[in-house]
């Protein structure tokens, strides 16, 4: 096989990682079952036969619902790879939305897991000709017999492919994968991928992030969203790697338990997840006033800074090169923590209708405080009069920007202009080489009393260090800025702070906050909620339920 077959065509780069790894280790799910490469192969194959002999054809709309796991990224594979259109669904999804996904792809098949069973009414999905179990991958419902009988035929047996898995050249702008978001802005919108996106990618990837066969990754980001599927899933499998699935709810302590028994090469994160180690394991202790005098020496600071790094590092497994961390803004305050500690983070920036890459650079050489550096298949541009100072919305065009969304012509063409451009919504400017520094959001910029433009994000990430508070939304309320902050529960039961000596710390707080904003942006006041804030599957906080 030569590399025009192997690596020109999205399905080559898997056929490739196939037939060079069959005995490795490919697919795990966490304290659970393992395939090799040749195992996975096998089962591809199957639902491939099954596909065939069912009559589901290329392009069909084939749904995934489940938590991440070794079957669904078989399932995924073989969808894609079989030429139908993948559908994931996100499990944190209401089964409302759930149905209102199915129904809207149009979607033909679905592969769930048996978590979900009971949250999808077969009645309210008319279009589905069948479904089968991710658990077990046994047949659930079949509407018709032909149907049953080629899944018991095929995929069902348990045994292997009869046939050599064959994966045909996909055409770069055949669509691939439909993606539903669930945005901060509360719409949810069937993002069209081709196998260009994709492509575009994971050659990106593979051309700058040192992944090599046998490398251990773990996947916690749900893979129902282009984050996770592209970089803790479709990249390192195209290179050999050994993927350990989450098979249950990534809570932190979870994260890091599998972190330190399966020693990620490449981990990526979101920033909810750095932001909460760094605020219960490392601030509490650098924090004392002891430790607050010994910083200020410099040989000692040097000293202890090593031994926080050493204690991180440990933290995540010890054997990975970066950490990328994408999805949201990271606190600037924990992003200077951990550039002093010289610990090796970077930050990208994407989303889902760029398939999700629109900048990233290697933690060595990557600019403080930036998004990465465009990739070197995009351009950009800065709707701004000077894009290198003033701040405008962040406009971008190349391979990986999506077809449109699903049966939406309207938000497809408010999305992308009549020159190509896509209106990525993110405010943000440039420098002479390309870096990307985000400012916030277009919807959420707010206008002060003399047209000053007022960023929610930058007073929250001031608002969010301060103590008690975990997390928190600005909004404006009759002309004035109000701070909604939802209080840290097991902190103030730690330090037995009852609900007077709290209204008291947030007066303290909302002084502090004030204290380093200009007068034009400084909150009127701080209400307490009662509940976490409401979030989007990638934790950000939908924003539209509190305006």
């Amino acid at each position: 096989m030569n590399k025009e077959t192997s690596d020109n065509s999205l399905t080559g780069l898997y056929r490739n990682a196939f037939l060079q790894n069959p005995d490795l280790k490919a697919f795990s799910d966490y304290e659970g079952s393992s395939y090799t490469y040749g195992e996975a192969a096998g089962l591809i194959g199957r639902i491939h036969q099954f596909f065939e002999q069912g009559n589901i054809m290329p392009g069909d709309k084939i749904a995934l619902l489940g938590r991440n796991s070794s079957n669904w990224a078989i399932a995924f594979l073989a969808i894609v790879s079989y030429g139908a259109v993948a559908v994931p669904v996100l499990p944190d999804f209401n089964p409302v939305d759930m149905h209102h996904i199915v129904n809207h792809s149009e979607s033909r098949f679905i592969f769930l897991a048996d978590a979900f069973l009971d949250k999808l009414n077969l009645s309210e999905l008319p279009g589905l000709d069948g479904a089968a179990s991710l658990s077990g991958m046994s047949r659930v419902f079949m509407k018709t017999t032909g149907l049953a009988d080629a899944w018991d035929h095929t995929a069902g047996t348990g045994g292997k492919s009869s046939e050599p898995l064959q994966l045909k050249p996909i055409p770069m702008e055949q669509l691939c994968v439909i993606s539903y978001t669930s945005g901060t802005s509360g719409f949810t919108k069937g993002v069209m991928l081709s196998a260009g996106s994709l492509y575009s990618n994971l050659v990106f990837a593979r051309e700058h992030m040192p992944l090599k066969a046998g490398d251990r990754i773990v996947s916690f980001l749900p893979m129902a969203h282009v984050f996770g599927l592209l970089f803790e899933f479709l990249f390192p499998a195209t290179v050999g790697c050994h993927i350990t699935f989450l098979t249950k709810a990534p809570t932190p302590p979870v994260i890091v338990k599998a972190f330190k028994e399966v020693k990620p090469r490449l981990i990526l994160s979101v920033p909810l997840v750095i932001e909460k180690i760094y605020k219960k394991q490392i601030l509490p202790k650098i924090e004392t006033p002891v430790m607050q005098v010994l910083l200020k020496i410099p040989g000692v600071a040097t000293i202890i800074r090593r031994k926080v790094r050493e204690k991180l590092v440990e933290t995540f497994g010890g054997d990975f090169f970066e950490i990328v961390i994408g999805g949201a803004a990271l606190n600037s305050e924990v992003e200077s923590f951990f550039r002093k500690l010289n610990f090796p983070f970077t930050i990208g920036y994407g989303m889902t209708e760029c398939g999700p890459l629109i900048s990233y650079d290697g933690a060595k050489s990557t600019r403080p405080f930036s998004a990465g550096k465009l990739v070197d298949r995009m351009q950009v541009r800065i709707d701004s009069p000077d894009p290198y100072h003033q701040v405008g919305e962040i406009l971008v065009k190349g391979d990986n920007v999506m077809l449109g969304y699903y049966k939406n012509e309207e938000a497809t063409r408010q999305a992308i202009d009549d020159d190509g451009w896509l209106h990525t919504g993110d405010l943000g400017v440039i420098d002479h080489d390309h870096y990307i520094y985000i400012k916030g959001r277009c919807k959420n910029m707010l206008l002060g009393p003399s047209g000053q433009n007022i960023y929610p994000e930058e007073i929250e990430i001031k608002l969010s260090n301060l103590p008690f508070v975990a997390e928190c939304v600005v909004v404006e309320r009759e002309a004035k800025l109000v701070g909604l902050v939802f209080a840290d529960a097991e902190g103030m039961q730690e330090h037995k702070i009852g609900p007077e000596r709290l209204l008291e710390i947030m007066e303290a707080n909302l002084r502090a906050v004030n204290k380093d904003l200009p007068k034009y942006s400084q909150l009127s006041r701080i209400e307490l909620v009662n509940s976490e804030f409401e979030k989007t599957p990638k934790r950000n906080i939908k924003r539209y339920k509190y305006l």
